[in-house]
């Protein structure tokens, strides 16, 4: 699991690998991923949009965007925190993922980022 706080909250980050399958004559290697975003700070603040740099050990990068977690804008007060689940695919057994969520601190207003730190994505089978 990998860990960092930015302006309060704290990010927490477990993944898993899923398993490999083939689309299209290409093999794909399917990664789940856990989030859990805590408020350690005194405001509450809302998560209102996504950012996600997903790359394979191939140099392929992926940007995704987009508003919420999946499907959601999650409002945390003082101490609540909030856990959801997704996923991704890449061409290789090994990538990385990074990014931020963008926030709102509902006491002074101020939109911020919140950073997801980088984590390691590999399959179990292709570790040296």
């Amino acid at each position: 699991m990998v860990q960092q706080v930015t302006s309060g909250i704290k990010i927490s980050v477990e993944t898993n690998f899923e398993g490999t399958f083939y689309k299209n004559y290409k093999i794909h290697f399917a990664f789940g991923y856990r989030v859990t975003i805590e408020n350690q700070s005194k405001d509450s603040v809302q998560l209102t949009s996504r950012f996600w740099k997903i790359k394979d050990a191939l140099n392929n990068t992926e940007i995704v965007e987009g508003e919420g977690v999946v499907g959601k804008k999650p409002v945390l007060r003082p101490g609540e925190s909030h856990t959801y689940s997704s996923g991704c695919l890449l061409s290789s057994p090994f990538g990385s993922m990074d990014g931020y969520y963008n926030m709102i601190n509902f006491t002074s207003t101020k939109k911020f980022k919140v950073i997801i730190p980088s984590f390691k994505l590999s399959a179990p089978f292709a570790i040296n």
